[in-house]
């Protein structure tokens, strides 16, 4: 998650905290039992509610409303065993995890076997990442994953490059040397992105695109993933009621155009496989009408 200067889904006024959205499922319960060492789940409810009162206070996002930080989404996308298989397998592969907010997506990969000396995570706002180490007991010395706090569309923090088609001249940096995502150009095995190109409209969501995939190793395999809003034709989303609830101008892909967009606009075209489809989803923070349908887009875009 991010609020670049280019966020569009702002929220007219922020509605009040509900603990009634807090509903892990027991997998996502282990996950956080096992990470934060609080084994009681009165006390673990008690400890994400205190963190999320701090984390509505930096930015108001409905995913925080909503205790999304709290849902399992890397592992639960269809590209998940292929990204830990590189993970695995291929020596030094670079894995970014952007618009991490508290690091759950980067702690449940390491959790799961990706060698945590090859990650790195980002996001504009840093406090976000004090609160996941709030969140999961750690602290930097604990849990080592280098942050680097920045806005993904300023040109000094990523600077816009076409992708790679062959190896970049000068090696891959140390991770926690870096203080920019620029050095890491043409470097990394695999970028996750979920919540995060649906913050931004049409054009800004085809120039974020374009920035990631400068960053991706050229190797076959290399892939970025993640997941977001999408619809079934792409434009606004315009299901919901009242002007100024969240995502009221949310701009949204379908899986056609989502497939469109990095085979031949941001890759060149036949140089990745990309897939995507929609999961439907339930939305009851915003108020539509009986029967109105809500959908992540689920995706991965692989080098061929």
């Amino acid at each position: 998650m991010s609020q670049s200067k280019y966020q569009i889904n702002i929220l007219s006024g922020n509605p009040p905290l509900d603990d009634s959205y807090y509903n892990p499922d027991d997998a996502e319960l282990a996950f956080y039992r096992s990470q934060t060492g609080i084994t009681d789940d009165r006390a673990l409810k008690d400890h994400a509610i205190e963190v999320q009162k701090e984390a509505y206070k930096v930015y108001a996002y409905p995913c925080i409303r909503r205790f999304a930080f709290m849902n399992l989404k890397i592992s639960r996308l269809p590209a998940y065993s292929r990204f830990l298989s590189l993970g695995k397998e291929r020596e030094g592969a670079i894995f970014l995890d952007i618009g991490c907010c508290f690091g759950n997506d980067v702690r449940k990969a390491i959790a799961d076997g990706y060698p945590m000396k090859n990650c790195i995570a980002s996001d504009l706002e840093r406090d976000f990442w004090k609160l996941g180490h709030r969140l999961f007991n750690t602290t930097p010395e604990t849990f080592p994953v280098p942050f680097i706090a920045g806005d993904a569309f300023n040109p000094d923090f990523l600077k816009p490059v076409p992708p790679f088609y062959s190896a970049p001249e000068l090696p891959a940096p140390q991770l926690a040397q870096i203080t920019s995502l620029t050095p890491l150009l043409g470097h990394i095995s695999a970028i996750h992105a979920s919540s995060f190109f649906h913050l931004f409209d049409e054009e800004q969501q085809l120039e974020l695109a374009r920035s990631l995939a400068g960053l991706l190793s050229p190797q076959p395999g290399s892939l970025i993933f993640g997941m977001h809003n999408g619809r079934r034709e792409k434009g606004f989303r315009v299901e919901q009621g009242e002007p100024g609830q969240a995502g009221s101008y949310m701009f949204c892909h379908s899986p056609e155009s989502w497939k469109e967009l990095w085979d031949g606009e941001v890759f060149a075209k036949g140089t990745v496989r990309v897939e995507a489809e929609l999961q439907e989803t339930q939305r009851r923070d915003i108020h539509a009408a009986p029967g109105t349908k809500f959908y992540w887009m689920m995706w991965s875009v692989t080098r061929l």
